[in-house]
């Protein structure tokens, strides 16, 4: 079973390394496509010689297109892709191929993040559920994240469900509702296969990601607008159910900004399930 990994670069060059590098240390077949909008720090001097990747820099219109043009070049039976700030956690696409062998009737599956500060320390967890139309409409929320989602090929190339890039921020929220709505089967690895670092630059807390949540609740249906609460309380119980409100002890490894050529490795002792100071994520 063949990968493609699209990463959509711009001035990403302190991270992208890193991502880079948690790609290439995977165990099994597959290419890295970077995907970089004509980055003027640096990334354009040293991206084209690496060995691990296919870079390809042109301009974009903004980060979903730039997915979509990688996918589109993709040889992979499996698709995924990984912003420049994320990374893969050691035999991640393994437990990927082995779920996809096991379960042939799921086309996109959902592995579980590990989110971090920029030094790599452990700031909290984020566990998929599948994602509901109604609660992802009003929410302002994704019951998953995107580094960790991945895609059989025919979800992109038959059944055409590639991102919309007239969304800037919010696409990967209408991408999942669309796959709700066709009823594409989805399903759950329940491990850790990524990692999401907050950087402090989080396009979701813009005013442009304030518009797109807001033009996604207006098509909302009535009830949902009117019942938010109770859409909202049955995610909430959702996750009470599948154990997310409990985790336990763990560690990671990862590449550092301080040692990017090994991966180091984190204990964590007291796990949570809340975002610091983004508590409604």
């Amino acid at each position: 079973m063949r990968f493609t990994i699209v990463t959509p670069s711009f001035r990403g060059g302190q991270w992208l390394p890193l991502c880079i590098a948690s790609v290439a240390d995977q165990s099994v077949d597959h290419e890295h496509i970077v995907q970089d909008a004509c980055s003027d720090d640096g990334t354009r001097d040293w991206l084209p010689r690496d060995p691990r990747v296919v870079a390809v820099i042109e301009k974009d219109q903004g980060m979903y297109d730039a997915v979509n043009r990688g996918w589109s070049r993709a040889t992979g039976e499996v698709l995924s892709y990984l912003n420049s700030d994320e990374q893969y956690l050691p035999e991640a696409l393994r437990a990927v191929e082995e779920y996809f062998t096991r379960h042939p009737e799921v086309d996109v599956a959902f592995g579980d993040v590990v989110v971090v500060d920029p030094a790599g320390q452990y700031l909290c967890e984020r566990r998929a559920l599948c994602p509901h139309v109604p609660h992802t409409l009003v929410s302002n929320n994704l019951s998953f994240l995107t580094a960790a989602a991945f895609v059989r090929r025919r979800v992109v190339a038959e059944m055409g469900f590639r991102f919309d890039p007239a969304w800037r921020d919010a696409g990967d929220a209408d991408w999942a509702i669309r796959l709700a709505r066709a009823g594409v089967r989805m399903g759950l690895l329940r491990q850790f296969t990524s990692v999401f670092t907050d950087t402090g630059a989080n396009m979701n807390l813009g005013a442009n990601a304030a518009r797109e949540k807001q033009a996604l609740f207006a098509r909302a249906p009535w009830w949902a607008r009117r019942f938010r609460g109770a859409v909202v309380a049955h995610y909430r119980l959702r996750r009470l159910l599948a154990g997310h409100y409990f985790p336990r002890p763990h560690t990671y490894a990862i590449y550092t900004r301080a040692r990017p050529e090994v991966r180091t490795v984190f204990h964590v002792d007291r796990p949570t399930w809340r975002w610091p100071r983004q508590s409604s994520r």
